[in-house]
C-alpha cells in the first residue's frame, strides 16, 4: 500500500479545504474529482511500462460498465448529469495522461504514462465498441447481464491472484512493450485496491439482482466505488449507506450556508438572532468533525507507524526467521509479534481511513473491535475485518446455505453448515492471494467455525447454567479466551509464510518437534 505519512498528511488537509470553501453543491463533484485522480497517485510503481497508469484507468472502466448494466431497467441511460460526468471523468483520465509531458518530480503518476492522444482515442474505441455490444446485451434479461459481469471480476480477480497467471501476463505486457520478457514475476502486476473493488462491485451487482440496490447517478456510483479513503485498505462499504452519507453531507452543508431560517419579511433583529445561532451550530459540528477525524487519525498513525512498524523490525515471524530460528521460545515471540503486528497493520490503516472519512462527513463502518479479546472463533470474525465478513456472510454464506436448502436431495443441516463455513473461509483465504498456503488457512478458520458452532449448539444450556456460579464463568472465559487467542495466532503461520513445508517446519519447531 503506497499510504505513507506525506499521503495522509495531503487527504487530511485537502478535507479540511474541503469543509472550509467547497459550496455544498460542488462537493458531490469535488469528492468525485478527487476520488479519480487519488487513485492514480496511490498506484504504486510498477515495472510494467504504463501499467500504473492503465491499470487504474481499467478500474474506472470497469465502475462505469458496472454501473451501466446495474442502471434500473425502467430508466434511460442518457440523464444530462451522467453523461457530463462522463465528459469529466474523460477528461480527468486525459488530464492525469498529460503527467507524460511533466517533469518527473513533478509528475503525479508513478511514470510516465502513455500518450494523451493514444489514450483518448483508446477510450473513444472502447466506447463504440460498448456502444454496439450493448445493442445486443439489452435484449438479455438484466440478472444475466449481472451475472455475466460478476463471472468476469471474478475471472480477473483469479488471474490477477494466481501467482503464474500474473507471471504470465507480466511477460505477455514485457513482450508487447518491448521490455526483457525473462524478468516477469507476479509483482510486476501491482493493481492497487482491485481487492476491494472487485468487492464493491459484485456488492453492487448482487443487490442489483436482488432488487435492493437504490438508483445512483454515475457521479455518486464511481465516488463509492474510488473513495480514495478506503480504496487501498478498506472498508469494504454498504452502497446504500456510503450515499446517504454523500447526500446527508450537501444537504446539511446547504442548510449551514443559508442560516437565515427566517421569511424575507421578519425583523432584522430575529434574522440576525438566527444567522449567529445557526452559525454557532457549524462551528460546533465542524469542531466535533475535526476533533474526532483528527483523533481517529493520530489512532492510526500511532498504531501503524509506531506499534506496527517497530514490530516489522525483526520481531515478528517472516519466511527469514522462521527457517533460521532455533529457539522454540523466541519462534512463539515472532509468532506473536506477528499477529500483533498484523492488527496493528490493519487496524491502524482503518483508522486512518475512517478518521479521514469523518473529516470529509463520511462514516466509513468499522472494521476491528479488539478482536484478540474475543472468546470464541465466531466472535473473533465478528470482529476481525468485519466489512470483509459481511460480505462473506452476506453473497457467499447465506445464498450457498439457501442454495443447499431448497435442492430435492438436500443434505444433511450439519453437512450444509460444514459447506458454507469452508467455502465462505476459503474464498476469505483466497481473495488474500491464491496460494496453497492462504487455502490452508481458510479451512483452518472454517474448520474452527463450524466446531464451534456445534459446541455451541450442544453446550447451550450447560453454559447458560454458569450464570448462577460466577467463578466458573470467569474461569470459562478465561480459557475459552486462551484457546481463541493461540488457535488464531496459530492460524497466521499459514497466513506469513509461503510454503506448506516451511508451515510445517515451524509448527513443528513451535512444539519442540524439531
Amino acid at each position: 500500500m503506497n499510504v505513507d505519512l506525506l499521503t495522509i498528511g495531503l487527504f487530511a488537509g485537502t478535507a479540511v479545504l474541503y469543509t472550509l470553501f467547497i459550496p455544498g453543491r460542488w462537493r458531490g463533484w469535488f469528492l468525485f474529482g478527487s476520488s479519480v485522480l487519488a487513485i492514480y497517485w496511490l498506484q504504486t510503481f510498477t515495472p510494467l511500462r504504463f501499467a500504473d497508469y492503465l491499470l487504474q484507468t481499467l478500474t474506472i472502466l470497469l465502475a462505469v460498465l458496472v454501473w451501466w448494466v446495474t442502471k434500473p431497467s425502467g430508466e434511460g441511460k442518457g440523464a444530462r448529469e451522467d453523461w457530463i460526468t462522463l465528459l469529466v471523468l474523460f477528461g480527468l483520465v486525459l488530464l492525469v495522461a498529460g503527467n507524460r509531458y511533466v517533469a518527473a518530480e513533478w509528475r503525479f503518476t508513478p511514470s510516465r504514462p502513455p500518450s494523451v492522444l493514444w489514450v483518448a482515442v483508446g477510450l473513444v474505441v472502447i466506447a463504440g465498441v460498448w456502444a454496439i455490444l450493448w445493442r445486443w446485451l439489452r435484449r438479455l434479461e438484466q440478472r444475466t447481464v449481472c451475472t455475466a459481469v460478476i463471472l468476469l471480476i471474478v475471472i480477473m480477480f483469479v488471474w490477477l491472484k494466481t501467482p503464474a497467471l500474473a507471471t504470465a501476463t507480466a511477460a505477455a505486457w514485457r513482450s508487447l512493450t518491448g521490455q526483457q520478457v525473462t524478468l516477469a514475476t507476479p509483482s510486476d502486476l501491482v493493481w492497487l485496491g482491485f481487492s476491494y473493488v472487485a468487492f464493491r462491485l459484485i456488492h453492487t451487482l448482487r443487490e442489483r439482482q436482488t432488487g435492493q440496490l437504490p438508483s445512483l447517478p454515475l457521479r455518486e456510483f464511481i465516488t463509492y466505488v474510488l473513495f480514495f479513503p478506503s480504496y487501498t485498505a478498506g472498508p469494504i462499504d454498504r452502497v446504500e449507506r456510503f450515499v446517504a452519507d454523500l447526500r446527508q453531507e450537501t444537504k446539511a452543508y446547504a442548510v449551514i450556508r443559508n442560516p437565515y431560517s427566517v421569511t424575507h419579511h421578519a425583523s432584522r433583529i430575529t434574522h440576525h438572532a438566527s444567522r449567529i445561532t445557526d452559525d454557532d451550530s457549524r462551528i460546533t459540528d465542524y469542531g466535533s468533525r475535526y476533533w474526532n477525524g483528527s483523533a481517529r487519525i493520530l489512532t492510526g498513525l500511532f498504531k501503524k507507524f509506531v506499534i506496527a512498524d517497530t514490530l516489522a523490525l525483526g520481531m515478528s515471524l517472516t519466511a527469514v526467521n522462521a527457517a533460521q530460528a532455533t529457539s522454540t521460545f523466541w519462534l512463539w515471540v515472532l509468532l506473536y509479534g506477528y499477529a500483533l503486528r498484523l492488527y496493528f497493520d490493519f487496524g491502524g490503516y482503518t483508522d486512518i481511513a475512517i478518521g479521514i472519512g469523518i473529516l470529509f462527513g463520511v462514516k466509513l463502518p468499522e472494521n476491528f473491535r479488539r478482536p484478540y479479546l474475543s472468546t470464541n472463533i465466531t466472535a473473533f470474525w465478528q470482529r476481525w475485518h468485519m466489512s470483509l465478513s459481511d460480505w462473506a456472510r452476506f453473497y457467499i454464506f447465506s445464498p450457498l446455505s439457501r442454495s443447499l436448502l431448497r435442492r430435492k436431495r438436500r443434505p444433511s443441516n450439519t453437512m450444509i453448515l460444514l459447506t458454507a463455513h469452508l467455502s465462505t473461509m476459503t474464498v476469505i483465504g483466497l481473495w488474500h492471494g491464491i496460494t496453497v498456503n492462504f487455502f490452508i488457512w481458510g479451512l483452518w478458520q472454517g474448520v474452527a467455525l463450524f466446531v464451534h458452532k456445534q459446541w455451541s449448539d450442544r453446550s447451550r444450556r450447560w453454559y447458560r447454567g454458569l450464570g448462577d456460579k460466577p467463578w466458573q464463568k470467569r474461569l470459562w472465559t478465561a480459557v475459552t479466551w486462551f484457546l481463541t487467542f493461540q488457535y488464531v495466532t496459530l492460524g497466521w503461520v499459514w497466513f506469513a509464510l509461503p510454503t506448506p513445508q516451511l508451515a510445517l517446519e515451524t509448527f513443528a519447531k513451535l512444539f519442540g518437534l524439531r
